[in-house]
């Protein structure tokens, strides 16, 4: 999706607000609710007071953490998005944010991440959050570094993502990472980021080969690309199948979720095999906001049920 070309009655912050999308944080908060749902009623009753507290500050963390991930991505990328068609009118590029401004807001969502992940130690003695939280943002700057040397970055991109349901599970309660179905969640939730980060990458086949950046279309050809994707969905929904007969709190409701998501994602690859990148707004953002909500709402429904 193009973005927005610059206009002399948009403020800096405001700018790069629209360049980093927060609304898209809708594609990993629903696993990372369903991950702190998860943990929550995974040994015993839940706390409810406790657990609201939890999922505010998760929530919390989820919104800085993107917020950093996607500036860094702005601030990294900001020569590279000037020479794309596609790209130079985002905030910095087209001078509409300045750099200074862009880190500075970087350092304020870190900062405001830390403090937030300190906020479980404080109010319920678990600072695994606050020991993590470093490693975590280390984790989320690195990755546009990663699509100037290997096409295995869109695996990448997906195991940040991934982290949504385990860092949720690991603030709420730890030791729900000895069981199965929240790996199986993390797993699936990065095959489905890879699939889909790959079918974006077919906007900008031409100018990262002239960048000689290593996107998958760009260093194995679209085909290989494609296959790669529909593979990683395949898993993807195999895993979610995993987590619906691993975790016997997830019922019909869960079991019906993976069932529309596996319908969705076949709908996502028939819709860019005819129509390619044209329809890039319903491929990439609606359908997979839809998967993400679908099976989220799915999921903590069957766990409120089986309380």
């Amino acid at each position: 999706m193009p973005t927005m070309p610059p206009s002399h009655h948009r403020n800096p912050l405001s700018a790069l607000l629209i360049d980093i999308k927060i609304s898209h944080t809708v594609f990993a908060m629903p696993f990372a609710v369903l991950g702190g749902f998860m943990a929550a009623s995974t040994f015993g009753s839940v706390v409810w007071a406790d657990f609201a507290g939890q999922l505010t500050l998760i929530v919390l963390c989820m919104v800085f953490a993107r917020t950093v991930a996607m500036l860094s991505n702005r601030i990294l990328d900001r020569a590279i998005d000037g020479m794309n068609p596609r790209t130079k009118h985002r905030a910095i590029p087209s001078g509409t944010a300045s750099l200074p401004a862009a880190r500075l807001l970087l350092i304020i969502n870190a900062l405001l991440f830390v403090l937030t992940a300190s906020g479980f130690g404080v109010a319920w003695n678990n600072w695994l959050p606050l020991i993590l939280s470093v490693p975590i943002l280390t984790w989320l700057v690195v990755y546009p570094f990663l699509k100037r040397f290997t096409w295995l970055c869109h695996l990448y991109l997906g195991a940040s993502l991934a982290m949504s349901p385990l860092a949720a599970a690991i603030a709420v309660r730890p030791e729900t990472l000895t069981l199965l179905p929240i790996w199986l969640l993390s797993g699936a939730v990065l095959c489905w980021v890879a699939g889909f980060d790959i079918i974006y990458a077919l906007q900008d086949v031409e100018i990262d080969q002239r960048d000689n950046l290593k996107s998958m279309p760009a260093s194995l050809g679209t085909k290989r690309a494609m296959l790669m994707s529909q593979m990683l969905h395949c898993l993807c929904v195999a895993l979610l199948f995993g987590v619906a007969t691993t975790d016997p709190r997830m019922e019909w409701l869960f079991l019906g979720a993976v069932f529309v998501i596996a319908l969705l994602l076949i709908y996502e690859h028939l819709t860019v095999n005819k129509w390619g990148t044209t329809k890039i707004a319903l491929t990439f953002f609606t359908l997979n906001g839809i998967v993400s909500l679908v099976l989220g709402v799915a999921g903590i429904v069957d766990l409120l049920s089986s309380q």
